[in-house]
């Protein structure tokens, strides 16, 4: 229990929670929990609110006859005494080696033996430092942590799984170096073991290190197995209630319009941890709402009072716990889909002394080692670690802006740094890695132009010269803020860490003491001052102003330039080995159509045929072919790992499929169900066998009947089997119907149902000249702007833009108010974007949302709950014009005779009401619809054009028996 509340420490942890005089927001937080409204008669409720932990005098009020319980209560609390342990640690030992003895002992002969491996040539300096970093941190005790972080990366190292090249803080020290625990050069950086670990600020070490993604859980069982599965926990975490999502929550469950409580929440600024009191004092409109409509004050009230509450507890990404004795003993767990969790967040986990750590996925790590496992089946023994760290034509293709794909460089504001910057070397995408973040964007242009033309370049005093040239005389870092103090006042490096975070904290009475010590110096504690060193006052005072003015904005060039590494290897990779490279991106972003769109397009950007899925010739990944990268299978809906596992393995024993019937033998068995194979077809993966897909669509099932049934004698010439009495081709032994083959916008539409992705083509391709002529923006340009951590630059919540594309998907929904709305995706082949559209746009434009309309839209932007930004349509037409390459075949309408049967209560029924407003969506069309009443048995017909997604709706609708479709 806290000291303080009286609360589990867990709740205190970010000293907010819920008094209990505050019953209305305890009320409005049921209601959010239940999806109630505070109006509902019949909800859940607490009442009495007296629901609270009283006081003692509350009690004996309560108990006036009792006095003894009142008393043996205190009796049994006092015996009851627990308090947590602050302030010591309780790591794990380390298991030495046979015939090690004294763990400090050994953690020095492994670094002693890592400097030599590392520089070669041993020098005095390295020796010192080295020397002096082993004897902080065995002076702090932390010899343990060092081995058992060096030891679970080298099992990684060893193991084959990549590991990042450090993160965070920890790649300024040597020691972390020696290890093979950082691969980044602490000495040739610039960066500073103080920035690290402090000696003046005691406090546990805090490594953090990347994984690849795919086998960062064999490191995380490495070591349960190493120190014992119950000695190792991951973390809980708690999602909270942001101020917008506060605003929005608190007025559903107070019933108050929708437009009103959007209106307030779209007037909190977007910055990251924004809070409410924080955006009354700088959102003027905010404050106005507040100040001049009562119902929108108490909204916001309440919703400053669920701020910052827990909405849900799940595992962290990342962090594990490794206690000495079993965790139990330390803190209380739980059980989290299949992870055990501690019950304390991570910040309470380090005051109460454990040792956490960060396992984390990173992607690109994955993609590259993806990557160089393809080169290396033409240049064996290639390592991306092995690669010239200044080959200018990587440095070419990032100036020249071809950043997609790069770890850390593909959004567009960051690209067109690189463009400007025009870096030459790793420092320079470390400068901006380190730029590019609010705050220190500002330095941007002026680092810019220094680099571009260096005489204009100026330093206050020639000792910062060493310092900031690497920036071209601006402060980026604060490794440069800690050298500043160091070299020019003598503050030891520990001291300067320290001052240097209370400038970024901005505490104003220690800012202001430091700028006199800074200046002239401080004899107690050993500073020198400036003035001692023979700078002028007047300059210091200005350089400590710049520090001042930058501290608060820079970034830990350790964690920078460990990142900075890691995109020149991605740049590298996509410079010189461009196939292998983009087919172990597209390998990594499967989930997300988006970015196998966006890596699509450069691929074709950069000359790279992408290759159709094959049961012939793909794997489950993309691969690299002679021709281009092969389309990976299990990009496929409801093809698994183990059937296209079992098919390469088929291929390799036997050889490539003859033909469709040849696949179907071959492969006759569980694994494979008739949904798999119709997705296989409809993918285009059977094309290279010479069938169409419209024939092989008509026979597939029958073909793996008779299969599996053992009778395949009539095969073989039967038309009757077929039950297709038309003229027929053969295919080796397998007779195919002779069908024409679906038009080229049917095609597409087949794979983009079974991959998400249009793979033979794209329906705007013929229409992007228009499209940008009537000035469409690209979805993908939008996405990239609102997906920046700074928030947006280019574009804002409310703004109107004008968008073109392919309609994918519609789906209606009913509002409160009984009327019509619809979800409807638009995709441009960039991205896609949701589009909102109501009851005017769908009774004026409803005939155009249909999937696979190419249209025209404008709307107004809007960003719900940091969702996505969503498109509010207002307006809608077709694209006009002919698409480049489309035949009179292709264009015509297609010949479809269904007829859509509906069973509806009766004429007046609200299911009636609900598909005339539906109809909207898909008017225009000639497929006939017969509806029968219930009541009268009367039958009434119209027509539409009858789409998958509207008999889909329909049948969630009336059910699955009232809706029938037939030829």
């Amino acid at each position: 229990m806290s000291r303080e509340t009286g609360l589990p420490l867990a709740a205190t942890n970010d000293a907010h929670y819920l008094r209990p005089e505050d019953a209305r927001a305890h009320d409005v937080l049921l209601c959010i929990q239940t999806g109630r409204t505070v109006d509902d008669a019949d909800r859940m409720r607490y009442e009495p609110q007296t629901f609270y932990v009283r006081s003692e005098e509350e009690m004996r009020a309560l108990f006036p006859d009792c006095p003894e319980a009142i008393e043996n209560t205190a009796r049994i609390a006092e015996r009851c005494r627990f308090d947590f342990e602050f302030g010591h640690y309780h790591l794990p030992h380390f298991a030495l080696p046979e015939g090690e003895t004294d763990e400090a002992a050994y953690l020095r002969r492994c670094c002693f033996e890592g400097l030599t491996r590392r520089y070669g040539t041993v020098t005095d300096a390295l020796k010192t430092q080295l020397t002096y970093e082993l004897d902080m941190i065995e002076r702090m005790g932390f010899t343990d942590y060092f081995l058992i972080v060096a030891d679970f990366i080298g099992f990684a190292k060893r193991s084959g799984i990549p590991v990042g090249p450090g993160r965070g803080s920890a790649a300024g020290s040597m020691v972390s170096y020696c290890l093979n625990i950082t691969d980044v050069d602490p000495i040739k950086y610039g960066l500073f073991f103080e920035r690290f670990l402090n000696p003046e600020r005691v406090s546990m070490p805090d490594i953090d290190i990347d994984f690849c993604v795919r086998r960062r859980g064999e490191v995380i069982d490495y070591v349960a197995r190493k120190y014992g599965a119950d000695h190792v926990a991951q973390i809980v975490t708690f999602g909270t209630m942001a101020a917008r999502a506060a605003v929005r929550d608190a007025g559903r469950a107070l019933n108050i319009p929708y437009a009103r409580c959007d209106a307030v929440a779209k007037q909190v600024p977007t910055a990251l941890g924004i809070t409410l009191d924080e955006a009354l004092r700088i959102s003027r409109p905010l404050r106005e709402l507040y100040d001049g409509d009562p119902e929108l004050r108490s909204l916001i009230d309440t919703a400053r009072s669920l701020e910052g509450m827990p909405r849900h507890a799940s595992t962290h990404a990342a962090g594990v716990v490794i206690t000495q004795r079993p965790t139990c003993e330390y803190v209380p767990l739980a059980k989290n889909d299949e992870s055990v969790v501690t019950q304390y967040p991570m910040t309470t986990l380090e005051e109460l002394g454990l040792l956490k750590m960060d396992f984390l996925g990173l992607r690109n790590l994955t993609v590259l080692e993806d990557a160089a496992e393809m080169v290396r089946r033409i240049e064996p023994g290639f390592s991306v670690s092995d690669i010239p760290e200044d080959d200018p034509d990587v440095f070419a293709l990032l100036t020249a802006g071809k950043t997609a794909g790069v770890f850390q460089m593909e959004s567009t504001g960051i690209t067109g740094v690189c463009t400007g910057l025009k870096p030459h070397s790793i420092e320079d995408i470390t400068a901006i890695i380190a730029l590019y973040r609010p705050g220190p964007m500002d330095s941007i242009p002026r680092v810019i132009e220094c680099k571009s033309h260096p005489e204009k370049v100026r330093f206050k005093h020639p000792l910062l010269e060493p310092i900031l040239g690497v920036t071209y005389g601006c402060i980026v870092y604060q490794e440069q803020v800690i050298e500043i103090f160091r070299r020019l006042a003598g503050y030891s490096l520990g001291q300067a860490d320290l001052v240097r975070r209370a400038i970024s904290k901005k505490k104003a009475k220690q800012i202001e003491a430091e700028r006199q010590a800074f200046i002239y110096g401080d004899a107690q504690r050993g500073i020198a001052g400036c003035v001692a060193g023979g700078i002028p006052a007047e300059t210091a005072q200005a350089i400590y102003q710049d520090i001042y003015d930058f501290a608060n904005y820079a970034f830990n060039k350790a964690h920078a330039v460990s990142y900075a590494v890691v995109a020149y290897q991605t740049a590298y990779c996509k410079c010189h080995y461009t196939k292998e490279y983009m087919a172990a991106l597209l390998s990594s972003v499967l989930d997300s159509s988006d970015k196998v769109s966006e890596y699509f397009a450069e691929c074709r950007e950069n000359g790279i045929a992408l290759l159709p899925p094959d049961v012939n010739h793909s794997s489950d990944c993309f691969t690299v072919e002679p021709d281009g990268i092969r389309f990976g299978l299990v990009a496929i809906k409801n093809i698994g790992r183990g059937l296209i596992q079992r098919m390469m393995r088929e291929r390799e024993r036997g050889g490539p499929f003859t033909d469709f019937e040849d696949f179907c033998k071959r492969m006759d068995g569980a694994d494979m169900n008739k949904r798999a194979v119709e997705n296989l077809i409809r993918a285009g993966a059977f094309d290279s066998t010479g069938a169409r897909r419209s024939q092989l669509l008509a026979v597939y099932e029958k073909v793996m009947d008779g299969i599996a049934n053992g009778n395949r004698a009539n095969i073989e010439g039967q038309i009757d089997f077929f039950g297709l009495g038309v003229q027929t081709e053969r295919q080796n032994s397998l007779t195919l119907p002779d069908l024409p083959e679906f038009s080229a916008q049917e095609l597409m539409a087949m794979e983009k149902e079974t991959t998400g992705l249009y793979l033979s083509g794209h329906p705007m391709d013929g229409y992007r000249e228009l499209a940008r002529a009537t000035g469409a923006v690209q979805i993908s340009r939008i996405m990239e702007d609102f997906a920046q951590e700074e928030g947006p630059t280019r574009f804002s919540d409310g703004q109107k833009v004008r968008l073109a594309g392919v309609v994918t998907s519609s789906k209606t929904k009913t509002t409160k108010k009984n009327t019509l709305m619809a979800y409807v995706m638009l995709e441009d082949g960039t991205g896609s974007m949701e589009m909102l559209c109501f009851t005017r746009v769908l009774e004026q434009y409803g005939s155009y949302l249909k999937e696979g309309q190419v249209i025209s839209v404008s709307g107004t932007l809007s960003v719900r709950d940091e969702k996505a930004p969503q498109l509010m349509c207002d307006f809608a037409r077709p694209l006009t014009g002919t698409a480049q390459g489309e035949t009179a075949a292709d264009s015509a309408p297609q010949t479809d005779r269904r007829t859509l049967y509906l069973k509806m209560p009766s004429l007046d029924c609200p299911e009636m009401e609900m598909f005339k407003k539906i109809l909207f969506l898909f008017e225009g069309g000639s497929n006939p619809v017969r509806i029968r009443l219930a009541d009268t048995g009367k039958l009434i017909g119209t027509t539409c054009n009858l789409q998958d997604s509207l008999i889909r709706e329909m049948k969630a609708r009336l059910g699955e028996e009232n809706v029938v479709v037939k030829e």
